[in-house]
């Protein structure tokens, strides 16, 4: 069966082209596995800053294993693994069992990733990669909590820039490992546990988001499944704070800058908080847990944020955020007027903290926007007239001692000339009454 095109002419062999499609179709395994949880960036979001997406040092998981540049981190890893194994004083036998315990799970495992990266890696050399990556974070972590002494000759703990360079690179969603593997690898190397999984790991984390260290219980953890330890952060924000019960949810409303925030008359405030996520608006007050800027927020964020783009029925509680705080830093003196008010910890410069937040969330859908109430209050506050007056004036005319005294005198003066305006009304209309009487 052929069709013509009027226009051109050509003649089209729609039997040809159906079996075409068909063999395509064959050809092509188009089912997306249910569990995938780690992803290649996409394009759209890795342009925007390449390095956000990159290990600097350390390639964790099979998309980049074997790339020249981490053969020297390689060698740290193997000096990991072969101190865990010596301490068991069973190191044949450990082997064997934690090579035994990921071959168990290597399918379910490798469902996790989605990409075409991985499809390239066999059976053995996967299990190779999850063994050794497994082994090196949960030595990492064990040592960073002091669970086990560091030796004086580590690489990592007697070097700062390596630990740096870890804490940037475990963050990266191209760079994980499934939480399913570290955990089974940790409860047959730690026998019995002495201390959560969960906790090691936030510990090892607590200075990501905020100066002070957070106490998150692991038992919040117990209704989630930790996909991995990106996903672990993720969850460290979010579980604290109950977000979805908060109010009904609608798109995405307008918000004023720190600048006009601050015009209006609305004070900041810092609160403790178990996440940075929990901001509020109290009589005339926006309340904003304090966040810390620093070299690895970009990263976190970006990655946090790609995550949430990437992860099928994702709530973006992470990119609301992002978005929100995107429209609070407008300009440099934004960000100076939060960290006046404690509510940024900035150690960039205020130029690179400004672009940071204007660019972070770029080409990242927000589907649902989870702080419409806190808009809807700042917004409604700012219209009204008596605190922007009062604002107004106070910030012109009462911030030097010399303006404040003359305001007082100002004042003084007026108080007296109503009065004696008074009185000599008061006078004139009892002389004149006077004189009617006469």
């Amino acid at each position: 069966m052929a069709a013509s095109s009027p226009d051109s002419q050509v003649t089209i062999s729609i039997e040809s082209l159906a079996s075409s499609l068909k063999k395509m179709l064959a050809d092509h395994n188009l089912s997306m596995p249910s569990k995938a949880c780690i992803y290649e960036v996409p394009k759209i979001l890795h342009r925007h800053n390449p390095q956000a997406y990159e290990p600097n040092a350390f390639s964790i998981g099979p998309f980049r294993n074997g790339q020249k540049k981490f053969q020297p981190t390689q060698k740290i890893k193997l000096k990991y693994l072969q101190g865990l194994l010596g301490r068991s004083g069973k190191s044949e036998e450990l082997m064997l069992e934690l090579i035994g315990a990921v071959s168990a799970i290597a399918e379910e495992a490798r469902q996790c990733y989605a990409g075409s990266s991985i499809g390239t890696c066999s059976v053995e050399e996967f299990v190779k990669i999850l063994v050794l990556d497994g082994c090196f974070i949960i030595e990492l972590f064990l040592k960073d909590d002091e669970v086990i002494k560091a030796p004086d000759d580590d690489p990592i703990f007697s070097m700062s820039c390596l630990l740096e360079f870890l804490k940037h690179d475990l963050i990266l969603l191209e760079n994980q490992i499934p939480w399913l593997v570290l955990e089974r690898l940790y409860n047959m190397i730690m026998v019995p546990p002495k201390k959560n999984l969960i906790q090691l790991a936030l510990n090892f984390f607590s200075n990501m988001f905020s100066s002070h260290k957070p106490t998150i219980e692991p038992n919040k953890f117990a209704n989630d499944e930790i996909k991995h330890i990106l996903d672990l952060l993720r969850l460290s924000l979010i579980l604290p704070l109950d977000l979805l019960n908060r109010a009904e949810y609608t798109g995405w409303q307008p918000f004023p800058s720190a600048r006009k925030i601050k015009g209006s008359g609305i004070k900041f405030k810092k609160v403790a908080s178990e996440t940075i996520l929990d901001i509020r608006f109290n009589n005339g007050v926006l309340e904003i847990p304090p966040l810390l800027v620093q070299e690895t927020t970009e990263p976190i964020f970006r990655n946090l944020i790609s995550l949430e783009q990437c992860l099928p029925n994702c709530p973006p509680f992470i990119t609301a955020y992002a978005k929100l705080m995107d429209n609070v830093i407008d300009t440099t003196e934004d960000v100076e007027i939060l960290c006046e008010n404690d509510v940024l910890d900035n150690w960039l410069n205020p130029r690179d903290a400004t672009q940071f937040f204007n660019k972070l969330h770029n080409d990242a859908y927000v589907k649902t926007f989870y702080y419409p109430d806190v808009c809807y209050q700042v917004n409604k506050y700012s219209k009204r007239w008596w605190p922007k007056w009062r604002y107004f004036y106070t910030q012109n005319y009462f911030t030097r001692p010399w303006v404040i005294v003359s305001q007082i005198v100002a004042a003084i003066f007026l108080i007296l000339g109503v009065l004696q305006t008074f009185y000599t009304i008061a006078s004139y209309l009892s002389q004149k009454g006077g004189s009617s009487q006469n």
